[in-house]
């Protein structure tokens, strides 16, 4: 184990284990596994899909979710002028802060980069800033919640927020463990470009997909 710490929601434990290819940081939460480094095809392709077209850069994009830093660096790589990262977790944040692992570390030293403790829902409500892009990363998808209370994090109102605080073309993406048709109605019910990505993955002698949600406010 690299850390564990205890929180209102949960515990959130930080471990390492040995694969045949290297070490493998894992990321647990409230008892549930929520991803590792050892398969980030998921993380990667949430990022890429904040540009507008492939190869550009993807501008201001504000993140739901901090997670073991893949996203947030991804989109670093690729160009962007500033990410801010919205984690509930503090420890998560701390640990960045502290390098806890590399990748971490290296979010937490770039200088485009800004790491907030706080809810994303309310960081959303509150800001009348307007991003290139929204990447919402904070739970499974509706089909299956960590935490309950992220029910509204897939709600029409907080999606409609979320599609006003765009600007013209940017892209809101919603990462998915696996496809929601009930999401996909209620992006559909708020603009007319809504778009499905299937992200094949292995784990574990498994071969599935996840899914990313993208929307482009009409």
């Amino acid at each position: 184990m690299i850390a564990r710490a205890h929180t209102p929601l949960g515990d959130v434990v930080l471990r390492r284990r040995d694969e045949d290819t290297g070490p493998v940081d894992e990321l647990v939460v409230n008892g549930v596994f929520a991803m590792d480094s050892f398969e980030v095809a998921s993380e990667l392709a949430l990022a890429d899909a904040a540009s507008a077209a492939e190869g550009s850069a993807p501008g201001r994009v504000l993140v739901g979710g901090l997670g073991l830093g893949y996203t947030a660096a991804r989109l670093l790589d690729n160009g962007a002028a500033a990410v801010r990262v919205v984690e509930l977790a503090a420890p998560l944040v701390e640990w960045a802060l502290a390098r806890i692992t590399p990748q971490l570390g290296r979010v937490a030293d770039d200088p485009r980069t800004e790491l907030v403790v706080d809810d994303i829902v309310n960081v959303i409500e509150a800001d009348p800033g307007s991003w290139e892009a929204i990447l919402l990363d904070v739970d499974n998808g509706p089909s299956f919640l960590i935490h309950d209370e992220n029910a509204r994090v897939y709600s029409t109102d907080f999606l409609a927020t979320c599609l006003s605080r765009l600007t013209p073309g940017g892209r809101l993406v919603i990462w998915c463990e696996q496809a929601s048709p009930d999401l996909e109605i209620t992006l559909r019910r708020l603009t007319g470009q809504v778009e499905l990505i299937l992200v094949p993955v292995s784990r574990e002698g498994r071969s599935f997909d996840y899914a990313l949600y993208r929307a482009v406010p009409s």
